[in-house]
């Protein structure tokens, strides 16, 4: 998929993955596409070749670690965080980056926090966006229980962290994909050009 220049990235356009094992992640790729981005689909250790960012989408972790652990996708998502480009975990993905998953990063998640299916609600969340708070999609959310010292929570619900970004990783326990805000995905995209600016 392609789309066109991304706004402030001079002519050159962000290439970005999505995690493509299992969940939402078409609906991650039109987004990304809307704002400008090339978009590929990772699914083996080879797609992650030549991306400046990825998006692990929100679905079923427990099928998810288990197409990483099959495609042997660990270690190479580790090594792209390690050389420092900026990595989004939505739901699911949240759930993925952390310590009992792929470690990368240093969070705790709790899994169906907020409660199975029947559970599922909308909310305003506020990560301090231009524009104001967003309307959040929450389905089986999971929220952060625990986090390292270098962790900046962007947002809480009821006392409870559901966004927070660690370094260059951004993690949410909603669905900023479904509904018409990209601004969440907006503030993915900005961290990923200026990664890839500081790394010319």
């Amino acid at each position: 998929m392609s789309g066109v220049p991304a706004p402030g990235a001079a002519g050159d356009q962000l290439t970005v993955g999505v995690l493509a094992l299992q969940g939402d992640f078409e609906a991650h790729s039109a987004v990304l596409v809307r704002l400008g981005a090339l978009v590929r689909e990772v699914r083996v250790p080879d797609d992650l070749d030549g991306l400046d960012g990825i998006v692990i989408p929100g679905g079923e972790s427990t099928t998810i670690t288990l197409g990483i652990e099959r495609e042997q996708l660990g270690d190479p998502l580790r090594a792209f965080h390690a050389s420092g480009k900026p990595i989004f975990g939505t739901c699911a993905g949240l759930i993925m980056l952390d310590r009992d998953h792929l470690a990368i990063a240093d969070i705790r998640a709790e899994r169906n926090a907020f409660g199975r299916q029947v559970r599922s609600f909308e909310a305003e969340v506020d990560l301090g966006l231009d524009g104001g708070p967003i309307e959040a999609v929450f389905i089986r959310a999971p929220w952060i229980a625990e986090h390292g010292p270098g962790v900046e929570v962007l947002a809480e619900i009821e006392g409870h962290a559901v966004a927070a970004r660690d370094g260059s990783v951004l993690v949410v326990a909603f669905h900023p994909e479904l509904g018409d805000d990209d601004r969440v995905h907006a503030l993915f995209l900005q961290s990923v050009r200026d990664a890839r600016l500081a790394a010319t």
